[in-house]
This record gives structure tokens, C-alpha cells and sequence, in this order.
């Protein structure tokens, strides 16, 4: 039997609630078929299953929150039946089962003793449709001003009253860009408290690459043009060929590298806050690929539509804020990440370039770097890659 369980999507995430189910018992379900949608501090986010089987049983129902690492439903195995799991189910450890209460002693059963006349006064009279329908909300009837005649409970009495406790027990809206900062809040305290930071920054010569992407655009019709965002991410994954210990993850006192490259671009929401899904194997994609890729990915965030391959494994993240004003960003790892890149914004400034003095486009590129992972000389060596790769733009 398999255990399909909530997973983490990002370090800011510690419970998620239930929104729907994408497949249902009986169903056939693939690796990488999105069986439910999950809603998080940030957006709703279509979780995939990784395991081949058949829909069992669906243990969380819908608008439920529960943990991460909950176990959501059960699926067969291939070849399994439905017996076969029933018995796992049953022979599974004692100890993984919730202690039981002692079962309190049976009472003793007494004699209903019959109405009096002064109790049966006092009840109120209610109609014999008004009372089922009663029943049928459990509400109960003699709380209930009657507005019939001689103070008579009436169906319509019924409903407003059902109608009055629905609305009591309702949650209170929740702000959700305050949820989302208090996440954030919390991932970040976490990097900065438990993350040794080292930060460098180069300052990088555009023209080549501006010049080159400008011809490249000038061939391609308004929709399928490439943003300098793209040539940037492209950079980045082929620089990091050169310095694996950036891409990858600090987990159980220990570097683990990557085995791809799947960097997480920082996109902002609207309605504040942002979001770092992945572009997965950015190293092996073409640029048309890649600048799809992006733009799929950026209009998602913003329709709330992700799923949790996007959010769980980003091996790296960038952030570009060129488009803000910014000259340059230092950001805080995204944990369990080791490195995070920042782009500046781009724009002409006094360069000297085999002696000359120009007016040049100039980017700086920085970097956030985990020092148990590596040291500022491997830092300097991925930022030194970086820039030569975007001089030879026509490579990436």
C-alpha cells in the first residue's frame, strides 16, 4: 500500500489546507499526475503524486488543515487488491495506532419517567413539519421563538434560526497577505539564525549581450521575443557547472549536491509578498525554451496556479530586481538552499575596457552564498564564470 502524504513545499510552509481532489477512489493514477490542490500561506498549489497506483482511500476531506508529512490518502500498489491492503492495514504495528480510552462502565437503564401535565404545558407548540426539519438541521426547537399563532414554531422559524448558527460558527476570514508575511518572517529568521552568510558582488559588461539579443529579437515577432532575464537565468545554471556546491541543499549537517539544476526565480505577487517556484533543468534548455518556461511560470503565479514540483525542489535561487531601480540586491537563502543570485538593474555607466574609457551597460550580479557549503574563493570563481558566459552571448 502507498502513502500519498503532504509534502513541504518551501521552508515557509508547515501545514496546508485541503482544497480539492483531483482524482477520486477507483481512479488510476500516473507519476506526475496532479491529484489534489492544496492551498498554502502564499497560493493554491496543485500537488503530484510520484508513485504509480490506484486511488484507495482519501483520509483528509476537503477544507481541512493538516500538517505536513500527513499521510492524505492511500493507494494500491500495482497488482495489490483492495483485501491485500485491508489486511496490511490491519497487521500494521500496534504502536502506530492511537491509544483507545478505557470504555466507561454500560449504565443501568432507568425507566423513562412520563411527562407531567405541567411539563407538557410548558413545551412549545410546534408544528409536525417544522419539528422533522428540525431534526434534520439539529436544531433544537425549544430555543426557538415561534412567530405562528399562540407562539407556534413554524418551518420558516426552523430555518432562521439554522441559518443564524451557521453564520456564528463560521471562522473569521483570515488575512491571507498577513499569513503570507508571517511565513516569510519566518523562513528568512530561520536563514539568517541558523545560515552562516558570505555575500560578493561583480560588476558585468552588457553591450555584447544587449547587442546580440537585440539582433536575435529583431527576427522573432513581438510574442516570441527573449528577455534579458532569460540570458541571465541561462547564465547562471551553465556558471554553475563550474562551482557544483552552490547548487544543492544543506540537510542533516551535511552538503547534498543536486542532480539538476532547477532554479527557483523569485517572482512578487500583487498582492505583496513573493513566490520562488522552479524552471526545472535550466542548463539544458534553448533560450526559446527557457523564456516560455518563464513566462508561463510568471503569469501562473499570478492566476494562484502552481504545482508542488515547482515549490519543492528549486536547487538555487535568482533574484532580479532591474526592473525596481534598484543597482544592486543581497538576498537571504532560501533554505535548504546554499546560494541565492541577485541581478541589479541594468544601465549605462563609465566602464574602462583595454584602456579606453566608455559609457558601457553594466549589470551587477551578487551573491548569497552558505559558508558551511563553500568559501569566498569558489564564490568569486562562480561570479568570474557568470560574466564570461554573458559576454558570449550567442553560447548560452
Amino acid at each position: 500500500m502507498i502513502e500519498f502524504k503532504l509534502p513541504s513545499l518551501g521552508a515557509d510552509m508547515d501545514r496546508g489546507k485541503l482544497l480539492e481532489w483531483k482524482a477520486k477512489p477507483g481512479d488510476v493514477v500516473k507519476r506526475g499526475q496532479v491529484v489534489a490542490v492544496v492551498d498554502t500561506s502564499k497560493a493554491a498549489v496543485e500537488v503530484e503524486i510520484w508513485q504509480e497506483g490506484t486511488m484507495f482511500e482519501q483520509l483528509v476531506p476537503i477544507g481541512e488543515t493538516v500538517p505536513v508529512g500527513t499521510v492524505l490518502a492511500t493507494l494500491l500498489a500495482p497488482g495489490e487488491t483492495p483485501e491485500q491492503a485491508a489486511l496490511q492495514k490491519r497487521a500494521a504495528p500496534a504502536a502506530r495506532a492511537a491509544p483507545r480510552p478505557a470504555a466507561a462502565p454500560a449504565a443501568v437503564p432507568v425507566a423513562a419517567a412520563a411527562p407531567t401535565a405541567a411539563t407538557l404545558a410548558q413545551r412549545k407548540p410546534v408544528s409536525p413539519a417544522a419539528r422533522q426539519r428540525a431534526r434534520e438541521l439539529n436544531v433544537d426547537v425549544e430555543k426557538i421563538a415561534g412567530s405562528g399563532p399562540h407562539g407556534a414554531v413554524t418551518i420558516e422559524d426552523v430555518q432562521k434560526a439554522a441559518a443564524a448558527v451557521q453564520v456564528a460558527a463560521a471562522p473569521a476570514p483570515t488575512d491571507r497577505y498577513a499569513e503570507m508575511r508571517k511565513a516569510i518572517a519566518a523562513a528568512m529568521s530561520r536563514s539568517k539564525r541558523e545560515i552562516p552568510h558570505y555575500y560578493l558582488s561583480e560588476t558585468i559588461p552588457m553591450q555584447r549581450a544587449a547587442e546580440w539579443l537585440a539582433r536575435e529579437n529583431e527576427k522573432r515577432p513581438v510574442t516570441e521575443r527573449i528577455l534579458m532575464g532569460a540570458l541571465q537565468l541561462k547564465a547562471v545554471a551553465l556558471a554553475l557547472a563550474k562551482t557544483p556546491e552552490l547548487n544543492g541543499f544543506w540537510l542533516n549537517g551535511a552538503f547534498q549536491p543536486a542532480t539538476g539544476v532547477h532554479i527557483g526565480v523569485a517572482i512578487s505577487i500583487r498582492q505583496g509578498g513573493l513566490i520562488p517556484p522552479a524552471i526545472h533543468d535550466v542548463d539544458k534548455k534553448s533560450l526559446p525554451e527557457l523564456m516560455r518556461a518563464l513566462s508561463d511560470l510568471v503569469s501562473r503565479v499570478r492566476a494562484g496556479s502552481l504545482r508542488s514540483s515547482e515549490m519543492s525542489d528549486p536547487t538555487i535561487t535568482v533574484t532580479n530586481l532591474g526592473e525596481t531601480g534598484v543597482e544592486a540586491v543581497f538576498g537571504v537563502i532560501y533554505p535548504p538552499q546554499v546560494a541565492l543570485v541577485g541581478f541589479g538593474r541594468m544601465d549605462t555607466r563609465p566602464w574602462s575596457e583595454n584602456g579606453e574609457l566608455l559609457a558601457a551597460p553594466l549589470v551587477t550580479a551578487s551573491l548569497s552564498a552558505d559558508h558551511r557549503a563553500s568559501d569566498g574563493i569558489r564564490g568569486a570563481r562562480f561570479l568570474a564564470a557568470l560574466r564570461e558566459r554573458l559576454q558570449h552571448p550567442e553560447e548560452l
